[in-house]
């Protein structure tokens, strides 16, 4: 017997798809504001999608989960950002991967698997608007590794560890 969460009337994964697309939503008008307000400094869009992962996953019991999964949805919403407000695509999504492992970080998700999620998320955004999906991968990787390394060693070298035997196309 397959039994399946209701939540609202909807199927649960039908629910948190829904969640999981305001998110998307949420930091792409956060980064559009950054890019607006700020002339798109990277610091800017760092501090933006630390931000929403932070307010993401803030009083969720499943931390580590929340994060991994709104990783994804935060840098494609950068990805959009930049691309709507004619920002450099490759700033939006190292700083957005910077901006969400920091944030993993801080509340205490795993910043390997969210570094992932969040390489994931950028690639797919970026080849989902057609930008370059391998400067898209170089620039989410470097993005991640830079936070990992502002993080601590221990953490530098779990994300190197996770991106090159997770991530395809590219060593860290």
């Amino acid at each position: 017997m397959i039994r399946m969460v209701v939540f609202r009337g909807r199927p649960r994964e039908v629910r948190m798809k829904e969640i999981l697309t305001k998110i998307g939503r949420t930091a792409k008008w956060a980064i559009v504001g950054a890019i607006k307000g700020t002339g798109a400094t990277a610091e800017s869009i760092v501090s933006a999608a630390k931000d929403v992962l932070m307010t993401t996953v803030e009083g969720v019991a499943e931390v580590v989960v929340a994060a991994e999964r709104a990783a994804g949805q935060i840098v494609a919403g950068a990805v959009e950002a930049a691309s709507d407000a004619g920002g450099d695509i490759g700033v939006a999504i190292k700083s957005a991967v910077k901006g969400v492992v920091k944030g993993a970080s801080e509340v205490g998700a795993d910043v390997g698997k969210t570094a992932v999620a969040a390489v994931e998320g950028a690639t797919k955004a970026a080849g989902d608007i057609g930008a370059d999906t391998a400067k898209a991968l170089e620039s989410a990787t470097t993005g991640a590794i830079e936070a990992a390394e502002e993080i601590g060693t221990d953490a530098a070298e779990a994300v190197r560890n996770v991106l090159k035997t997770t991530v395809k196309g590219k060593e860290g």
